[in-house]
């Protein structure tokens, strides 16, 4: 099977053409955990097959490390417009890509004939507690308290396609998040488990940022983490509209367009190596 290993911002991935890799759905999520085992497969935070789609340009179908299927990935969703618009597969700089039945529209910006960066229309974010889900007293989880393994936080929860949960705090350098992120993300109050941002705000355009993700633990970037912190930071007070999220791999550009309510993400794409490995 023929495979391009990329990231987008250290968030790493394994892309193959869905095209022309036809590996059965049943099959997949044994293989995803093989192939992302960075120890004895080529290792990565999840696989992306990119498919044909009858109702956008293409499809994402994104896995996990663990095998679980993602309903959406913003650092994976921009490799897959360079990886279509790179291999010759589309000559538009402006295409839409659907995951999980969920069309993103992005606008690819070229240098030297290979995709550099990518804006993304990330969509609306989602707010009601029950559309993330995070089960919850209010409408909203809006600075809710949570008590986990006898701490308590505030947490501001939003929907980027996936649920996040949003943590302001006043470090998080030396978080241990091996110890606290599994608690968080198969907490009782997440119907299908949840992402965990933990967030410093640097100043009203900055914010620092570590993730937990789901299904794969800590990630050195996570765009939709990145979109519904920013989207988190406005709600509590904290930020302007246009932020500079830092992430451990790079940074991303985050707006929320209050008067459209569409948030947007500009950041790389790059490819790291391209392969072949026996199934």
């Amino acid at each position: 099977m023929k495979f391009t290993k990329m990231h987008g911002c250290g968030n790493d991935y394994i892309y193959v053409d869905g095209s022309k890799e036809m590996i059965p759905v049943e099959e997949k999520p044994q293989l995803v955990r093989r192939l992302s085992d960075r120890h004895f497969g080529i290792g990565g935070d999840g696989v992306i097959f990119v498919n044909p789609s009858a109702e956008a340009d293409f499809e994402m179908e994104m896995y996990n490390m663990d095998g679980s299927r993602a309903e959406m990935c913003g650092n994976g969703i921009r490799c897959v417009a360079k990886f279509v618009y790179d291999k010759g597969l589309t000559g538009k700089t402006s295409i839409s890509i659907i995951s999980c039945g969920k069309i993103k529209y992005l606008d690819l910006n070229i240098a030297d004939g290979k995709v550099s960066t990518v804006k993304v229309n990330m969509g609306a974010p989602i707010l009601k507690a029950k559309d993330i889900p995070v089960i919850c007293d209010r409408e909203e989880a809006i600075a809710e308290r949570l008590e986990v393994e006898g701490t308590v936080y505030e947490m501001t929860c939003v929907s980027m396609g996936n649920p996040h949960a949003v943590i302001f705090m006043d470090h998080v350098a030396d978080l241990p998040l091996e110890k606290i992120g599994p608690e968080f993300e198969n907490y009782v109050r997440f119907p299908n488990r949840i992402n965990t941002e933990f967030i410093r705000v640097l100043d009203d355009e900055t914010i620092e940022m570590r993730v937990w993700e789901r299904g794969t633990g800590e990630t050195l970037a996570c765009g939709t983490g990145a979109c519904a912190s920013v989207v988190a930071a406005v709600l509590n007070g904290l930020t302007k509209e246009q932020v500079t999220v830092k992430l451990l791999g790079g940074n991303l550009q985050i707006q929320w367009d209050r008067q459209t309510n569409l948030v947007y993400m500009t950041g790389p794409a790059t490819t790291v190596f391209e392969g072949e490995i026996e199934l």
